[in-house]
């Protein structure tokens, strides 16, 4: 058996959960495997990857653990196994419920509304988060760029000097928990409703950077103005305030962001990723 899966059994086992199931929903860089008809576990496998230490985890399952409390519309922690990162036999892990996802349509004014549902939780999470932690990340992970030929030097400047202006623009503004990670592929429709999940890039910095996250594609690549403007007004028709210009400096630091972890998130990248990577460096470069 996977070890993965054997470590999270026996982390399971540990607090009286009997597994009886081994049914994989993703296998990447964390493992999710559901072990009973209502656990889910989600475990780190990408041990040697550019995000060492636990501390990332740590703070995704307290972020979670804070949401789950307060019935955000997010997917929560499992309550039979305590709200922290687990640890055994060197795989870190955490545990959550199963839900079913549904092929409903992702509604973009849901989207707006469940997302500052979200902000207003996260305003009050109790401990301190990283400033811009995804930010000050991607810099550290474009000084090997070169070394290992995913982009030449100019491309590597390009994604640097937008990174550190971006840091320079946004570190004095009013800050909060956010998502850090706020796309698509970040929420799910359920029978309970459109639910969050994936908090591992949790950290401190403006509202506009989930913002601009979630409407990034729909506006810069496929021209759907009017999701990006049915999101932006049901956030605010709910009580989120937005501020356009930092929304546009966010944008600009997003696509520096996922420019840069492209190579790592997709070694062997489809012809439709390499398209949409050569239209973000593109944007950046007639910024």
């Amino acid at each position: 058996m996977n070890p993965c899966i054997e470590a999270a059994i026996s982390v399971a086992t540990r607090y009286g959960v009997v597994p009886d199931r081994c049914q994989i929903l993703q296998d990447g860089h964390t493992l999710v495997v559901r072990l009973t008809e209502t656990l889910v576990a989600r475990v780190v496998t990408d041990i040697d990857g550019p995000r060492q230490g636990l501390d990332w985890f740590k703070r995704e399952t307290a972020v979670a653990a804070h949401l789950t409390r307060y019935h955000a519309p997010v997917i929560p922690l499992h309550p039979d196994l305590p709200a922290t990162a687990h640890h055994y036999e060197g795989y870190t892990m955490n545990f959550w419920q199963f839900v079913t996802a549904t092929d409903a349509e992702p509604d973009p004014r849901e989207i707006g509304s469940t997302l500052y549902q979200c902000h207003e939780i996260l305003h009050h999470f109790p401990e301190t988060l990283p400033s811009l932690a995804i930010l000050h990340e991607t810099l550290a992970i474009l000084e090997t760029s070169v070394e290992k030929s995913y982009f030449d030097a100019a491309t590597v400047e390009l994604l640097k000097r937008h990174l550190q202006h971006s840091i320079d623009v946004l570190a004095p503004l009013p800050a909060q928990a956010l998502h850090g990670d706020a796309h698509m592929g970040n929420l799910m429709m359920t029978p309970q409703g459109m639910l969050w999940t994936d908090w591992e890039d949790a950290f401190s910095g403006p509202v506009e950077w989930d913002l601009a996250s979630i409407i990034w594609n729909a506006k810069l690549l496929d021209n759907d103005h009017d999701f990006v403007d049915q999101v932006l007004e049901s956030y605010q028709a709910v009580g989120g305030k937005y501020d356009e210009l930092v929304l546009k400096q966010c944008l600009i630091a997003r696509a520096a962001v996922m420019s840069a972890w492209y190579p790592i998130l997709y070694p062997a990248p489809s012809e439709e990723r390499v398209r949409k990577l050569e239209q973000r460096i593109e944007w950046l470069e007639n910024r």
